[in-house]
């Protein structure tokens, strides 16, 4: 039997409430965590944590991602700087749903102070239990990662 998959987490001062309850979601389903910090809630800069974790997703060292902050914009603007992370911020279940099934999204990125803990756990089952769909969305995949720069 294989052991299973290992999925990043990382947050910043504003996230670091909800990690522990994304965290036990992640547990429950069966995944291993690696956690990349932060550790307290003394301020720190998210760009720290976004870029470890996105890193160890596009090496293939992590089979997802999932980075939390105050609202999760900041951690999905940095986490797609990577090339081959496709972070998505979600609120809800069906986006959560959707962006693995259409996008192949990699990385989840939540927001504490808008998303309460047990919403939260439900994204983070909803993110980790879906899988692509390949087909018609694969072409549209495949041109989100073979842009360049400008047009």
């Amino acid at each position: 039997m294989s052991e299973p998959a290992t999925i990043a987490i990382g947050c910043d001062h504003g996230g670091f409430k909800l990690k522990s309850a994304v965290i036990d979601e992640i547990v429950e389903l069966g995944y291993q965590v690696h956690d990349f910090g932060t550790d307290t809630a003394e301020s720190v800069d998210y760009p720290d944590y976004a870029h470890p974790v996105s890193a160890a997703v596009a090496a293939g060292d992590m089979a997802l991602g999932i980075l939390i902050c105050g609202t999760g914009i900041g951690m999905s603007i940095a986490a797609n700087k990577h090339r081959g992370i496709r972070a998505s911020l979600c609120a809800d279940t069906f986006s959560a749903r959707m962006t693995r099934a259409h996008n192949d999204a990699n990385v989840l990125c939540l927001g504490e102070r808008v998303t309460g803990p047990g919403l939260a756990r439900d994204i983070v089952r909803a993110f980790l239990t879906s899988e692509f769909e390949g087909g018609r969305h694969s072409r549209r995949v495949n041109k989100i990662e073979s842009v360049e720069g400008e047009h």
